[in-house]
């Protein structure tokens, strides 16, 4: 199994929704996918570990009186096909983000796994620093990035985005937006920025994340 850039979006466009019930329809609706391709993505997310399958982290229900109780792991695949059918009918959702391991993998792997692929000057969406999100944190300059697109707003270098829909995907999406930013920042900001990408992007996914040391530096 490989992981894909879309399957990292797709974790972080979970992160985005939260609590909030979804269905793989919406999911792939709001991130220019298919059907087909949100499924694969989701279930490479749960081999790779960046996702949960939901059915695992339900607590087991109780056998009837007088059945003995089958094996755990029968019991597993029993609860998965009823959750995937609930949520067919938004009854409640497939999987959850390991938020602890995607906030890892986003600071420390995935700029290895998928590294910035830099592409002319253009017009575009902006990314990186120059997003909407940093706005008066950093100063526009030469420097800016942007996601070429025609619909695009800024001018700047181009930056391949990690999949063809995420200019589209990040415009419907604020917050999925500043994260994709953020990880684009890792990629092709300087120490200033990715010092600020550093703090702020695995905060957003796990708000549990231990503070960073002053003055240790990553990167």
């Amino acid at each position: 199994m490989q992981l894909k850039p879309q399957d990292f979006v797709v974790a972080l466009k979970l992160v985005a929704w939260g609590e909030q019930r979804w269905t793989y329809a919406r999911l792939a609706q709001e991130l220019g996918l298919s059907a087909s391709e949100a499924h694969a993505c989701v279930r490479r997310g749960v081999q790779a570990g960046l996702l949960v399958d939901a059915a695992l982290l339900a607590p087991p229900s109780e056998p009837p009186p007088g059945v003995q109780e089958a094996a755990a792991v029968y019991r597993v695949r029993s609860r998965s096909r009823r959750a995937l059918s609930d949520q067919a009918s938004g009854a409640g959702n497939p999987v959850r983000v390991h938020t602890r391991n995607l906030a890892e993998f986003a600071v420390y792997g995935a700029k290895y796994a998928f590294p910035a692929e830099k592409l002319p000057m253009a017009v575009g969406v902006p990314t990186s620093h120059s997003a909407p999100a940093f706005a008066g944190v950093f100063a526009p300059g030469s420097d800016d990035w942007v996601w070429p697109h025609p619909h695009g707003t800024a001018r700047g270098h181009g930056l391949e985005p990690l999949h063809a829909s995420v200019p589209f995907a990040a415009m419907q999406d604020p917050k999925l937006y500043e994260m994709l930013a953020l990880f684009d920042a890792l990629r092709v900001g300087r120490a200033r920025e990715r010092g600020m990408a550093l703090k702020r992007l695995p905060v957003l996914i796990y708000p549990e994340t231990p503070q960073q040391e002053p003055g240790r530096q990553y990167g």
